[in-house]
């Protein structure tokens, strides 16, 4: 696993993008739930991250065209966007998100 920021660096119904060896990653908080995916959307070079979080939902929809991505599975609900983006196990300890990276 590898550190990526502490809890309270996101909050409830934020995303933040971070860049890990190689990796663009949107971690998304929802509550106390952290979700992992990759940061561009499948259709276009928009980040994840500075889309609107829909929690009920546990998706995030990109900015530009409004393909909402599943923060579970990483498949978009909609055209544009048809192919998904991936998806990274996250670790909560003592505080502390973590990705696992491939």
């Amino acid at each position: 696993m590898t550190h990526v920021c502490r809890v309270d660096e996101i909050e409830d119904g934020g995303a933040r993008r971070f860049d890990i060896e190689g990796h663009r990653i949107a971690v998304v908080r929802i509550g106390d739930e952290f979700h992992a995916i990759g940061d561009r959307c499948s259709h276009a070079n928009y980040s994840l991250s500075d889309g609107v979080v829909w929690a009920d939902d546990c998706v995030i929809e990109c900015p530009k065209h409004f393909s909402k991505f599943d923060l579970l599975t990483g498949l978009p609900d909609v055209f544009p966007a048809t192919q998904p983006v991936p998806v990274y196990v996250v670790n909560v300890t003592e505080g502390e998100v973590e990705v696992q990276l491939p």
